[in-house]
């Protein structure tokens, strides 16, 4: 009788992971910053400093800080998210957790049941969408515009479905600096939204893990700050201001929502030496920091808009973005980038195809998402020209590149 250990596995999992065999050169995926803009140094002088003084905590689950997390870090948050969005919080509406992803993880955990629906903007953060499917929970896109969520179009989406006698869980939303769409939204827009989840009683998860990168430097008052009850949950990251590899984020809410989830957090509390060391380092750097990185991010981002306009011209569509890491493109119908993506890859070059960032995959299909924070201006030069020409021998366009026809 043959054996083969996969007979023992749980249904339902999904395909195996490839070995890592590294980044290719030219990467265009993923939230990684670059070597460059990692303030290493400072890191270590922090690191330094956190384990020479604190270090004998580590001896102890929660390093004295207890289960939320490190209190000196949850105390420069509470000031920080009072003066950038307006929070009027303490230390005990704060958890601390392995990255935003964790967050995500818990939030779905406390609220989610098999066939419950959510709401999520049409094009929207793939993992969300990913942990969303493997739990066989429904969500149902909202149209957005250039300031994000269409209220409109919310309210016909909400009223459809209460004459379904389906009522949403939660509305998850980027509202600022929104992956992949990289809109802000206003003021009196999160106002609206506001109004919406009181009158048809749903939640707003509020993702705003890339709100420190905008280019102006300012930050919209948060959901969270407009509302006067639990009705919005929000949660930050410090992967893209800082560095991806600590994986460090964290969950604002009412007591009574951290509490809960801290009845079911049972991993022994999140990362300890990276708590220490990101306390010590954003008291003394974390302004400084974040505005170099953005002028940084700002200019490759020019760097790939420039090589876009040069190598795929008029066919390639985008807006302008107003912070963040990547591009959302719109191709000619025609171009399906599932396709572009698989022939890129062959070249060692890795994209977002836009069906794995929408709500519905149809309407993705001739869409992609770029990151510029990881590779140089040159490599983005280059691979971007690359791109192109792979593109041309599969699709026949872009017909002319660097203003010479192919």
């Amino acid at each position: 009788m043959s054996y083969k250990i996969e007979s023992f596995f749980s249904k339902d999992l999904p395909s195996p992971a490839k070995k890592y065999e590294g980044l290719v050169k030219h990467n265009f995926v993923g939230g990684h910053n670059s070597e460059e803009n990692i303030p290493v140094d400072k890191l270590a002088e922090s690191a330094k400093y956190v384990i020479n003084q604190q270090g004998n905590n580590l001896a102890l689950y929660g390093h004295k800080s207890g289960p939320q997390g490190n209190t000196s870090l949850r105390e420069f948050l509470v000031s920080y998210l009072k003066d950038y969005v307006g929070m009027n919080i303490s230390i005990d509406n704060i958890l601390l957790t392995s990255g935003s992803l964790q967050a995500l993880d818990l939030i779905n955990e406390l609220i989610l049941n098999k066939g419950d629906t959510v709401l999520v903007e049409e094009a929207t953060y793939g993992g969300a969408i990913s942990r969303i499917e493997s739990m066989k929970v429904n969500h149902v896109g909202v149209k957005l515009d250039n300031e994000g969520i269409v209220i409109e179009n919310l309210v016909e989406i909400l009223e459809k479905l209460k004459s379904q006698n389906i009522f949403p869980k939660f509305l998850y939303t980027i509202p600022t600096v929104q992956n992949p769409t990289a809109t802000i939204m206003p003021n009196e827009r999160r106002k609206k939204i506001l109004e919406v989840a009181e009158k048809y009683n749903f939640l707003i998860f509020e993702d705003d893990c890339y709100a420190d990168l905008t280019w102006d430097r300012k930050r919209p008052k948060a959901i969270f700050s407009m509302s006067e009850n639990d009705r919005v949950i929000y949660c930050g990251s410090f992967s893209k201001s800082i560095a991806p590899a600590l994986r460090v984020g964290f969950i604002v809410a009412s007591w009574t929502v951290i509490s809960q989830i801290l009845s079911f957090k049972n991993d022994g509390g999140s990362g300890a030496i990276e708590q220490m060391l990101l306390a010590d380092f954003c008291k003394k750097y974390y302004l400084d920091h974040t505005s170099k990185l953005v002028k940084d991010l700002q200019s490759k981002c020019d760097v790939m808009i420039e090589s876009l306009e040069s190598e795929f011209g008029s066919i390639a569509e985008y807006e302008y973005p107003k912070g963040g890491i990547f591009l959302w493109i719109t191709l000619p119908e025609n171009i399906n980038t599932d396709r572009l993506y698989e022939l890129a890859s062959n070249h060692h070059i890795t994209i977002n195809p836009g069906s794995e960032w929408v709500s519905n995959p149809e309407a993705g299909r001739h869409k992609l998402r770029l990151c510029f924070a990881h590779p140089s201006k040159e490599v983005i030069r280059e691979g971007i020209q690359n791109l192109a020409k792979i593109c041309y021998e599969e699709f026949g366009i872009p017909k002319i590149s660097g203003n010479i026809e192919r």
